[in-house]
């Protein structure tokens, strides 16, 4: 079936615009001088990218001296443009938004407007493509694959309009690994808004690519991955059951994907290349024109870019933005260049002043696949606003892309022209003060969003390098959150390159400041490879201070992830180091996390005073949020011990606390506590703390708090006696819990479901889960949680079973004797 194409307003309008610029003679820049308009917004108008703004359209008819009129029922169509096809599928829509509210996901980028040639070529994809549901296109670098995979993969738009998808596998990047499979998987899943809890943390990357597959299969989508390197990159990518379409490109002939139908792309041939030399540089056509002047200079225009689409695009831009050059100029500007590329990419940067120069080559340094303004300024150690204008220099010599607002990249081929530019003209100590101007921006930037999304500890200072000139600025959670989600792959690749240079300072801070997002994103086994890695960096600083620090992180990694007995052996080897640091604060944290161990290893004496130890030190430390979460953490204890009235003491100090703080939110655990200590005897109190704290941990997106609060308020509706509304809040507890793929998790919760299960007479049901408790605490080393599975199976038994629950009973009573001889 071939897919109508329909002709929007928006482009028509363009083509327009583009007139009025012939009949003016200016190219852009000149153009946009003399109307008064930005050359970046006035490219975009030109380009159709933007419908510009009614005001401007008159300046640029008064300059030609055309009368606007006829223009105004197009603009106002562009202003109004044609609806989006029906959707036919369900569409994936983020938490707490309707489906319908969500439009479908479109990362292609831009078709260009001159796409020239290839008839054949397309024809072959969309052919493969509705036959096979899976093409590669392969070919030399800067042939155009790209191009035409983003081209074919809008034609099909229609067709498949449940979401267009497109990932940059860097199978080519000059100076980066390429994305490995895992790492892919994520990003694919993550576009096609799959929440975080549904997407297997363990298991390799086997599981994610079966979880990606499943939520493709109900969709219409079309996917590009762009520049792989080897067909072991893209296999577990593909499509499986379903409709969707995937469109791959690779310098590299993908054999081993044998039922792939491969599209090999050559270069344009010189009729192609001429055709698109003149439509890229906006010359004429006609006799006047420059190329057409100038036959010779014209093919050896042609002849130098060696009929690559990325090279003469380069080219032509010069051309488009130099009017008053010949096309003879522009030959003897390329002819300096070493080869086919680089004589396109130098042309370009020798028209850039100094600074711009500089900024271009040390760009190439930039360890991520994109960069923000931000970015820029760090790395050329200039103020924002500086970078921002040179930054749009660079976009109009067509040296740098910005694939969304805000963001910036650099063409792999560019990119390698840079950084042989920076190697040529900047000397090694240079470059290294420019990488770590980028790694010093992003500690310091992960440091502020991480601030505006409050932890259990406070935030230390950054040490690790000078702040930058310029930092974003983070109001509020959402914005530092959607910060890490926007930047999360580029931060792990700055994070991997300060490894890789031995930037020990921060390799060893980086990761401190991505606990919080960790928690709410991803999971907990890619945070104790981080913190192994910090670990090892703080080895070879030898600083006692970062020493203590990262075996302290790495010991609450471990502990997050269920590895108690790594998590004891690391919080050891942190007690001595925090010790004759003489530093309360670190050893508060310390201490908190210690007690939080010993607690959930079984004891149930220490913890209370470790407890109060970290409460001491956090009030010392002028941190009473801290204070007030230490005082929680005893009053959960008490709580489970049976004391609910020393609990609900505890916790009502720690909620005062943090009354006196209006900017912080109350203690979560605080508010659970007593919620479930003041249940049987107030119940509308309880509910309103427990319902408090469960908004909160939605609102911060916390699902891991979200399933402990739900199951807490099944506890506390099991004391009210109101059985069916707690097993259905339970429930939905370990619902969450089973899309979180940590199942160590439920070891905080399975006791309490079971006893709300045996009080509500589902005996069988409480059996299982007290069985599942027997199961799990021992290999995790929960020991108290085994004790009380033991106790609960003796009462579901005593009836039916004497014998049996005696001997349960027995093991609990031992069990606790261990834990505590006082207990």
């Amino acid at each position: 079936m071939v897919v109508q194409q329909r002709a929007y307003p928006q482009d028509e309008l363009a083509a327009r615009l583009r007139m009025l610029q012939e009949l003016s003679g200016r190219g852009v820049r000149a153009l946009a001088r003399d109307t008064g308009l930005s050359s970046s917004s006035l490219s975009r108008y030109l380009n159709g990218q933007t419908v510009p703004p009614w005001p401007a359209v008159l300046e640029l008819c008064r300059l030609v001296k055309r009368d606007p009129r006829p223009l105004r029922p197009l603009w106002e169509r562009a202003n109004n443009p044609l609806p989006a096809p029906p959707k036919t599928s369900r569409q994936v829509a983020p938490p707490n938004l309707p489906a319908e509210a969500v439009p479908p996901r479109n990362d292609l980028p831009r078709d260009v407007p001159d796409f020239t040639g290839r008839e054949k070529a397309l024809t072959e994809v969309l052919a493969a493509v509705r036959t096979n549901r899976v093409v590669a296109i392969d070919g030399m670098a800067g042939v155009g694959k790209s191009s035409l995979a983003v081209h074919a993969a809008h034609q099909l738009t229609a067709e498949y309009p449940d979401a267009q998808l497109y990932l940059d596998l860097h199978g080519f990047t000059d100076g980066r690994q390429p994305l490995d499979p895992d790492a892919a998987v994520r990003a694919l899943l993550s576009a096609l808004r799959v929440p975080s809890e549904k997407v297997p943390q363990d298991g390799g990357v086997e599981l994610r690519a079966a979880c990606w597959r499943s939520e493709l299969a109900g969709l219409r989508a079309v996917i590009v991955l762009d520049n792989a390197v080897d067909a072991a990159q893209v296999s577990q990518l593909l499509p499986g059951a379903g409709e969707s379409v995937a469109i791959i490109t690779s310098r590299n002939r993908l054999l081993e994907l044998d039922e792939v139908p491969p599209v090999t792309l050559d270069v344009l041939t010189p009729e192609e290349s001429a055709e698109l030399l003149v439509r890229a540089s906006g010359d004429s056509r006609g006799p006047d024109g420059r190329l057409a002047r100038e036959p010779e200079q014209a093919a050896e225009v042609l002849r130098l870019c060696g009929n690559l689409p990325l090279a003469l695009r380069l080219a032509a831009a010069r051309l488009r933005h130099r009017p008053g050059w010949s096309v003879g100029i522009l030959v003897e500007r390329m002819a300096e260049g070493a080869t086919e590329f680089d004589t396109a990419f130098g042309m370009s940067v020798r028209q850039l002043d100094r600074d711009q120069r500089r900024l271009f080559r040390l760009l190439g340094l930039v360890p991520g696949s994109t960069f923000t303004d931000y970015v820029a300024a760090a790395v050329a150690d200039v103020p924002l606003r500086a970078a921002r204008d040179m930054l749009e220099d660079l976009l109009d010599a067509h040296l740098v892309e910005q694939p969304a607002e805000g963001r910036y990249r650099l063409h792999d081929l560019v990119r390698r022209h840079a950084r042989q530019a920076s190697a040529e003209h900047d000397t090694d100590a240079d470059r290294e003060r420019a990488l770590r101007r980028i790694l010093d921006y992003y500690v310091h930037t992960a440091a502020a969003a991480d601030a505006a999304m409050p932890f259990l500890s406070p935030t230390r200072p950054v040490s690790a390098g000078p702040a930058p000139k310029a930092v974003p600025h983070f109001p509020n959670r959402d914005v530092a959150f959607f910060w890490f989600v926007s930047e999360y792959t580029n931060v792990m690749a700055v994070f991997y390159a300060a490894v890789e240079i031995g930037a020990n300072e921060h390799v060893c801070e980086l990761p401190r400041f991505l606990r919080t997002f960790f928690a709410r994103r991803c999971g907990t086994t890619h945070l104790n490879a981080l913190f192994e890695q910090s670990l090892s960096a703080a080895q070879q600083l030898g600083d006692p201070r970062q020493l203590a620090e990262a075996h302290s992180d790495l010991g609450f990694a471990r502990y997050n992830a269920g590895r108690m007995a790594e998590a004891a052996a690391a919080y050891a080897a942190a007690a001595s180091l925090v010790a004759e640091a003489g530093d309360p604060l670190p050893r508060a944290e310390l201490t908190m996390r210690c007690a939080q161990l010993r607690w959930d290893e079984g004891d149930v004496t220490e913890p209370l005073e470790l407890f109060r130890q970290a409460h001491d030190l956090y009030t010392r430390s002028g941190c009473p949020m801290s204070a007030a979460d230490a005082l929680a953490g005893e009053a959960w204890a008490m709580l489970q011990l049976g004391k609910r009235d020393e609990a609900a003491d505890l916790a009502g100090r720690a909620l005062d606390i943090s009354a006196d703080d209006p900017d912080q939110p109350p203690s979560l655990q605080a508010q659970i506590t007593l919620g479930v200590s003041i249940a049987p005897d107030e119940p509308e109190a309880a509910l309103r703390h427990l319902d408090s704290a469960l908004a909160a941990a939605r609102a911060d997106g916390h699902k891991h708090n979200e399933a402990w609060c739900l199951n807490c308020r099944g506890v506390a509706l099991r004391e009210m006696g109101r059985y069916d509304e707690a097993l259905d809040s339970h429930r939905e507890a370990f619902a969450l819990l089973d899309d979180l793929f940590e199942p160590h998790w439920k070891i905080h919760f399975l006791n309490g479901y079971a006893e709300t299960c045996r009080l509500a007479g589902l005996s069988d049901e409480a059996l299982r889960l007290y069985n599942e408790t027997l199961d799990l605490a021992p290999r995790l080393g929960y020991r108290f949680e085994q004790a009380r599975a033991n106790e609960g199976i003796a009462d579901v038994l005593d009836d039916t079973d004497p014998a049996a629950a005696q001997q349960h009973r027995a093991a609990a009573e031992e069990l606790l004797r261990e834990l505590s001889p006082s207990t």
